[in-house]
Formats: structure tokens, sequence, C-alpha cells
């Protein structure tokens, strides 16, 4: 069935909309295709798709960057690819340049299977991320990161290869050290495509890469302060330069430009 990832019905994997699930035999969960971008148009990313969030205020982590709207030079397709570029380029009082993509407003999901392929930036001071944010909520930083923050994969240029998924929280939050996190190793990350996957329920919040889940947060129940992923979140691709964790090394200012190179982003809904 087009658009489905669906469980075998004997104990064997099944491979459908280019995604293969272990089976594991009538229990796996059906999943049907409800949103992505193949970027198969070159030029600027997909405005129906993608949007913009832009300035060079810190970020609340004192990031060096300056995210402009809508410029090639730091965001296009091209190839059947989409590149966010970083750029030691002045702007807008900020030393360096860069793009942060979200599907605000036009790609909003209250949980879902999201898998996103790409090739992540190197270098000393660069901080890649592909995340969510709550749809419903204004950038304040004192609601931040109380309301809720998934991160997908989060990965800095001073400790090449290690990759990193969290869930953040007013009781689990990086603030304190206490957000619900974990890692892996992908050695090449930054010279090969892998895919970097959430897997996002009532229950659970899982990331993997390649189809291996590493990280499992699972609800315990205690309500908002510790679960606030109940309410619908959007997605955002972006590189940092510096800040509180990507610059805790300096930033390599003769690496740049670097980029992030994404094949595809595909969202599903799991079916009853």
């Amino acid at each position: 069935m087009a658009g489905l990832l669906r469980s075998a019905l004997r104990c064997a994997p099944l491979a459908l909309a280019a995604v293969t699930l272990a089976s594991g035999c009538s229990t796996a969960p059906v999943w049907e295709l409800v949103w992505s971008d193949e970027f198969s148009l070159d030029g600027l990313p997909d405005s129906s798709k993608w949007g913009y969030a832009t300035g060079g205020h810190g970020w609340g982590n004192d990031e060096l960057q300056y995210y402009r709207r809508a410029h090639p030079d730091n965001a296009r397709v091209r190839d059947g690819r989409l590149i966010i570029t970083a750029r030691q380029r002045p702007h807008g009082g900020n030393d360096y340049t860069s793009a942060r993509l979200i599907s605000r407003g036009k790609g909003d999901w209250q949980y879902g299977r999201f898998e996103i392929r790409a090739r992540l930036p190197e270098g000393r001071g660069t901080w890649p991320a592909i995340w969510m944010m709550p749809s419903d909520w204004e950038f304040e930083m004192g609601g931040w990161p109380d309301v809720g923050e998934i991160d997908i994969m989060e990965h800095v240029g001073h400790d090449p290869g290690l990759v990193h998924a969290s869930a953040h929280s007013a009781a689990h939050q990086w603030r304190n050290g206490t957000q619900r996190t974990g890692s892996v190793r992908v050695e090449d990350a930054a010279y090969a495509f892998h895919t970097y996957g959430l897997e996002w329920t009532a229950e659970h919040i899982r990331a993997s890469v390649d189809g291996r889940f590493y990280f499992t947060y699972t609800n315990d129940g205690e309500g908002p302060r510790s679960w606030p992923f109940d309410k619908p979140f959007y997605l955002i691709m972006n590189i940092a330069v510096g800040g509180a964790w990507g610059g805790m090394a300096g930033v390599d200012t003769t690496s740049f430009p670097q980029s992030m190179e994404v094949d595809y982003v595909r969202v599903y809904r799991r079916l009853p």
C-alpha cells in the first residue's frame, strides 16, 4: 500500500516507502507517510513547507551567527539536497551567517515518526541540529525550555563523530544538567549520509540512527513539567556557530564555510 509502513505477517523484515523496519512478527506498528520534502527542485527551499527563524541575538546560548531569511548563501536546494551553510561573514552585528529553517504553520504534528537523512558539518565551533519545538509558543526566554524541546540530532564540532538526542522540559533541562539525553558514535557523520530518526508517541520518545534506537525517554505520568510533549510540534534544521555548548572549545575560523546537507525529510503518522 503506497505511503504505508506495515508489519509483516511473519517474522521477517519488510521494506516499504524507502524505509526498512524489522517486523517484530505481527506486533510492529503501521506508519503512513503524511508529509515530506525530497528537495527535488533547485533554488530556495520550498516556501510551502519551510519558513525561517531570523536574527542574531544569541538565541539563548550566546551563539555567534545571524540567521538570515531566504538567502541562497545560507540555504538552497541543489542536486536533490537541501544545503544549509554557515559562513564567516559579518551581518547584522554578527561575524557569521547561517540559516534556521522551520516548518511551523506548514508542518506541525502531535506524535509521529520522523526521518531526516543528512550529512553533518565538521569544524570546531559548528553546532548543527535537527529538532522540534511547540507550535503554539512564541520565543520568550521565560518559557524555554520548560515548554518542551525534542532534539532529534545534535552534534558539536569539538567532539566529532558523537551524535546526541535529548528531551527537555521544566523538570529535565540543560540549564540544570538534568535533560534526558543519549548519544551514539557515528564516526563518519561529516562524510557520509545517515538517517536520523524520532519515534514519538504518547508513551515515549525514541531517537535512532539508521533505524537503530539508542535513546528512549518514557512518559512518567508526572504531568507537563516532566512531559510537555502532548501537543503539536514543528521541525527545525539549523547550523549554529559557537555558543554555550558548540563554542566550549572555541571556534576554528579557518574551517568555514561549513554545510549540513539534507537528502530528505519524511514524516509518518501511526495508524490504529
